[in-house]
């Protein structure tokens, strides 16, 4: 019960390595707050998570004895995001843990110059500055009990290049400098900072996960080869589980971690090392 007593944020928590950490969370003892837009946005092309299926995950969550609250929101929203963070400091009191999952792998598949200015916009809308914002909202509670774990999905698009996905790898590599400047800002309060990096992570059905096939598509991969495909560039030949994320997501979030902050955790069965 590694997170006994604390409540936990999740962002994109309706579906894929959302679901999977507030499941695994909610089994090491944790409440959680989970949110997601629980809507379609225009210029992404394929559907994100929905409001069923974040009811879902939280039906998951109570079934482990978690204590749940869970909202629509999208994190390109101020006022929604400080609205829910409000509503879940008035239910639990404190926000132990965040994890800033919420992400979109497309508008992608296009070289840079064929990208549109509303397209390059939306993606670091997302996946940048809607981390920064669900930060801004969370830490002058964390600030108050100086303790905290802020946990940042990025993706091994922060650490190489991917052809025709300009968007996606700028906005990832920004998420890791995001989380190496915060780390520096609250370490003198006890509150780490610190990103995950998936490698290409299966789509399990049990979560409704369907980014990596998402990302086929974007590079004009046969959706019913996909999977054979991207295991040729594993080192483990081995996909990685979304229960490999959430475990380290764990890990990151609980007290063993406590001296930890700054720090980028790859889980990618061995991708970036070559």
């Amino acid at each position: 019960m590694a997170l006994q007593g604390k409540t936990a944020v999740i962002t994109g928590a309706a579906r894929g390595l959302g679901r999977e950490c507030a499941v695994r969370f909610a089994r090491e003892g944790a409440d959680l707050v989970l949110l997601d837009i629980a809507d379609d946005l225009p210029g992404v092309g394929y559907p994100l998570g929905s409001a069923s299926q974040l009811a879902h995950t939280a039906k998951l969550c109570e079934e482990h004895g978690a204590a749940v609250l869970a909202a629509a929101v999208d994190v390109r929203d101020p006022i929604g995001v400080r609205t829910a963070v409000d509503a879940a400091l008035e239910r639990f009191h404190t926000i132990d843990v965040l994890v800033n999952n919420a992400g979109i792998a497309a508008p992608s598949g296009l070289p840079l110059h064929e990208v549109s200015e509303a397209d390059w916009a939306l993606m670091l809308a997302v996946d940048v500055t809607g981390a920064w914002r669900m930060i801004k909202a969370v830490v002058p509670s964390m600030l108050e009990r100086r303790s905290g774990s802020i946990v940042n999905v990025s993706s091994t698009a922060g650490l190489v290049g991917y052809r025709n996905f300009a968007g996606y790898v700028t906005a990832k590599h920004g998420l890791i400098g995001l989380t190496k400047a915060a780390a520096l800002d609250y370490a003198p309060f006890r509150i780490r900072v610190n990103a995950l990096c998936p490698g290409s992570v299966r789509d399990d059905p049990l979560v409704e996960g369907r980014m990596l096939a998402e990302i086929a598509r974007s590079l004009d991969v046969p959706v019913d080869e996909h999977e054979e495909i991207f295991l040729r560039d594993q080192p483990m030949n081995a996909l990685v589980e979304p229960a490999d994320i959430a475990g380290a997501a764990l890990w990151l979030a609980g007290d063993d971690s406590r001296r930890v902050t700054g720090t980028v955790l790859t889980v990618d069965a061995g991708f970036t090392s070559r």
